[in-house]
């Protein structure tokens, strides 16, 4: 069994297809097929079973996969911090996070850590979801993810940061707009624009609706929450979102309205890492700067 080998089958776990970790590692099929299987030789169980549109980790085979993750993202975390030592470097922080994080909730956060700490490299890889910045962070050598906070996640701790009310971005034109609070019946006759699916804020959104009983119409889906606003300043729907400490919502003769929903619940957003404790003290410094700035602006509002 080599290091090899796990990291190979790891990722054929997360990818869920022999063949597209072969394309991805540059490799035949039967190369990335002999490692798992050298694998199930000297463990003597199997590890991976086919099913119609790939393979899955067997009950054994996921025993194996998270202490591989574990194992490989811990290594490889001391072997960057053991190379940041021999060429005298003041360090890095790598973060994951999604599309439009940066310039919502860190872009004040980013200016006061490079200021203070110009040595010091700032590494951000995008993903689509927090379930992905999750994965990311478990198989990859990466301090921090920023996530909106969820359900528990096996060897992930999670640390909510923020708190997001909801509002119904809206025409300034629209007669909600006039409104100085949304109520959860105003929500059923109107067309929302939906949030990204597969998203933790989504999930969280239609579950508030389901219990007010409120049943959404929408023939619009969107990838992030800015586009959502965007097509809502457009004229094309409604958008139930987040208000985010980034947003700057024109004044009374801009073409669009944030009015709050408070009968939403709030959503969270935050820090999530697989070990609190084992952060280095410049990860540490990042993750507070950037609680600390969201914290001094706030939700969305005007000028």
């Amino acid at each position: 069994m080599t290091l090899d080998d796990l990291r190979v089958f790891v990722a054929v776990c997360r990818a869920g297809s022999l063949s597209a970790v072969a394309r991805d590692l540059g490799r035949s099929q039967s190369a990335v097929s002999q490692h798992v299987k050298r694998l199930e030789r000297e463990t003597g169980v199997g590890l991976l079973e086919r099913q119609a549109r790939g393979v899955v980790p067997t009950a054994a085979g996921r025993v194996l996969q998270a202490a591989a993750a574990d194992g490989i993202a811990g290594l490889d975390l001391a072997l960057r911090r053991l190379g940041d030592l021999a060429r005298g470097d003041a360090g890095s922080v790598r973060v994951t996070t999604g599309a439009t994080t940066v310039r919502h909730f860190m872009s004040e956060a980013v200016v006061e850590f490079r200021r203070r700490h110009p040595g010091v490299r700032l590494e951000f890889q995008t993903e689509n979801s927090s379930r992905s910045c999750f994965d990311a962070l478990t198989a990859n050598d990466l301090d921090l993810a920023w996530i909106t906070v969820g359900a528990p996640v096996r060897g992930i701790e999670q640390r909510p940061v923020v708190d997001l009310p909801w509002v119904l971005a809206v025409r300034a034109d629209d007669p909600l707009a006039a409104r100085s609070r949304i109520e959860a019946a105003d929500l059923a006759g109107i067309r929302h624009i939906r949030l990204p699916e597969n998203s933790t804020s989504r999930a969280r959104l239609d579950a508030a609706f389901a219990e007010l009983g409120v049943r959404v119409r929408s023939d619009t889906s969107v990838a992030d929450w800015d586009t959502a606003v965007l097509l809502a300043e457009l004229g094309l729907g409604h958008a139930v979102v987040p208000a985010l400490p980034g947003w700057r919502v024109p004044g009374a003769d801009g073409p669009l309205r944030l009015v709050p929903v408070p009968d939403l619940p709030p959503l969270s957003a935050g820090w999530a890492v697989r070990r609190w404790d084992a952060l280095t003290p410049i990860a540490r410094a990042f993750a507070d700067t950037v609680a600390r700035t969201c914290a001094q602006r706030g939700g969305a509002g005007r000028p």
